[in-house]
């Protein structure tokens, strides 16, 4: 069973059609919406501030959301996927955004819909991600704009695929 555990008097809120592997970890101001699935061995830490995830969140394996006290909150989106080993910080993420593997994404930034963050990637400190962009290197810059067959075939077919692969696991 994941670890879920309450913190300075928040306790996160997860619904009951989310998915958690067994050692993934939840802590305090948390609240996630619909469908969303947790991997294994993430970590969603709201002990300094809170956190919010959208319908259709998946956090893979590895990967850690955090904050900044009383600072900077992270919002996530709808249809939103954190790559495996992503650190996602202190940070707003609209709708329909693909976080690559490995990829950082650091405080008071603001990733717009329609985006991915290449693998690897690292967004520093108050990078803005216009809408419909693709984000690669380090420091990371705009590389091109997502065109719609990319947008289909990863952005939406991922967010779907996990929620397919978390059906496999519920009991």
């Amino acid at each position: 069973m994941a670890l879920i555990k309450s913190c300075r008097g928040f306790t996160p809120e997860i619904p009951k059609n989310c998915w958690l592997a067994d050692n993934a970890t939840i802590i305090g101001d948390v609240k996630m919406g619909e469908n969303c699935s947790i991997w294994f061995n993430a970590v969603v830490r709201g002990d300094v501030n809170s956190i919010r995830l959208g319908d259709n969140v998946n956090i893979q394996d590895g990967a850690v959301l955090h904050c900044t006290y009383e600072k900077t909150k992270t919002i996530l989106g709808n249809n939103v996927s954190v790559g495996h080993n992503a650190l996602v910080h202190g940070c707003t993420v609209k709708d329909n955004v693909l976080i690559g593997m490995g990829a950082i994404v650091m405080d008071n930034c603001e990733i717009e819909e329609n985006c991915i963050i290449a693998a690897g990637a690292v967004l520093l400190e108050g990078t803005k991600v216009e809408s419909g962009s693709i984000y690669a290197g380090v420091p990371a810059k705009k590389v091109k704009d997502l065109s719609p067959e990319m947008f289909k075939g990863e952005v939406q077919r991922i967010a779907k695929n996990y929620r397919m692969y978390a059906s496999w696991f519920e009991e």
